[in-house]
């Protein structure tokens, strides 16, 4: 380490940050005055080199590492992690990455606090912390050696951004382009309009999970829960589903959904309930309806440890309505995208409301996030969704 530059010491037994990205300020024993948002080196209490992150004493978590290597956080350092995690979503396709993926997932490309996915013609960056935000225009540049002019949309998540203590940009970062853009999953298509809805625009860590289901809908009624733009019913009714229900209380997201059933000519097949889903999955159950396929894909019930009980108790009610109305031999896919909720107390909650619904399951398949999602073995946090593919017996 120069002589000069900003530090961060760790306490004594603090060597979590040897293999994990992530320093709370209780592992920091002292800190050099450093702007916020800027890098600072990381050293143990023997004042070792740890790594390099960007330092910010507003939040917990105070500081992420971006490298366990003596680097310079430079122009060049991030045009390698971008080209990198770029190259990694292209070693099954000569022609480079899919035209509809995530191309940075923050932590697990090197790259913590930034979100990049493509949507077309279009890339979306969205920044998690502070020190990214204020690194904007070098991964603008860093994208631009990679996919020339490409128009590139600065979506900020505004939770994070008020955590931080910055601006969340909403606008686009270089030039214009186009207010919406169509693309193709799975022979889906989908209405992305961009800087509109949740993410950047589309769940696209459901990729996968949203193709499985339309291998599994021939010939049966589906019930799509928190359905958002209707991306698993479209999948299931291209894949020959009877009829789709979906269920979804938000305006703007019923009418994302609108526009995509009519887009793939599934309008008449659909039927799309605004109302709350834990009422409505209620009032399904006492009129006896039964469905073949069944997917809950709720927002996150836990965003913080506190209200993890109250989420616990939020997973068990949806997936115990959804099990009592899945006809026999029928799929349910369920999912928790909740950060604390385990994947082993998800499971936990998913057998004791089959225990309470008096239904016999049987365990299909472990679901997770869509692999261009990677997970790093050493940071658990980077697998996030979680799930199940039960059957009725």
């Amino acid at each position: 380490m120069k002589r000069g530059q900003p530090a961060l010491r760790l306490k004594r037994g603090r060597e979590a940050p040897h293999t994990h990205p992530w320093i709370f300020k209780g592992d920091v024993a002292d800190v050099s005055e450093v702007e916020p948002g800027a890098a600072v080196t990381v050293i143990d209490a023997a004042s070792r080199f740890v790594g390099r992150g960007f330092y910010n004493p507003r939040p917990a978590l105070c500081c992420r590492i971006l490298t366990w290597t003596d680097e310079p956080l430079d122009a060049a350092f991030f045009r390698r992690r971008v080209e990198s995690a770029v190259a990694l979503r292209s070693r099954d396709n000569v022609h480079g990455p899919p035209t509809l993926c995530r191309l940075i997932w923050s932590e697990a490309d090197g790259l913590p606090g930034l979100v990049v996915d493509r949507y077309g013609p279009v890339l979306v960056t969205q920044c998690l912390t502070l020190g990214m935000a204020r690194t904007r225009p070098m991964i603008i540049a860093a994208l631009a050696g990679v996919f020339g002019d490409a128009p590139v949309f600065d979506m900020d998540d505004a939770t994070s951004a008020r955590l931080e203590g910055f601006s969340a940009a909403l606008g686009w970062a270089r030039g214009s382009g186009p207010r919406s853009v169509r693309v193709t999953e799975g022979g889906v298509g989908f209405e992305v309009t961009i800087g509109v809805g949740h993410k950047t625009g589309l769940y696209l860590d459901q990729c996968e999970n949203r193709t499985r289901v339309g291998a599994l809908a021939q010939g049966r009624d589906v019930l799509d829960a928190f359905s958002y733009t209707a991306g698993f019913a479209c999948h299931a009714l291209r894949g020959g589903a009877r009829r789709a229900v979906c269920i979804e209380s938000s305006p703007e997201a019923i009418a994302g959904a609108r526009q995509n059933l009519a887009l793939n000519g599934f309008e008449a097949q659909a039927e799309i309930r605004a109302e709350n889903a834990f009422d409505e999955l209620r009032r399904l159950e006492r009129g006896g309806a039964r469905f073949g396929v069944i997917v809950l894909d709720p927002p996150p019930f836990a965003r913080s440890r506190s209200a993890l009980d109250a989420a616990t108790r939020g997973y068990k009610e949806i997936n115990l309505r959804a099990m009592r109305l899945l006809e026999r031999g029928g799929s349910l896919l369920t999912f928790s995208c909740s950060h604390h909720v385990s994947e082993a107390l998800f499971e936990e909650i998913c057998r004791d409301a089959a225990a309470d619904a008096g239904v016999r399951l049987r365990v299909v398949d472990r679901l997770g996030q869509s692999s261009d999602h990677p997970v790093l073995l050493s940071v658990p946090e980077t697998r996030y969704l979680k799930g199940l593919l039960l059957e009725a017996l």
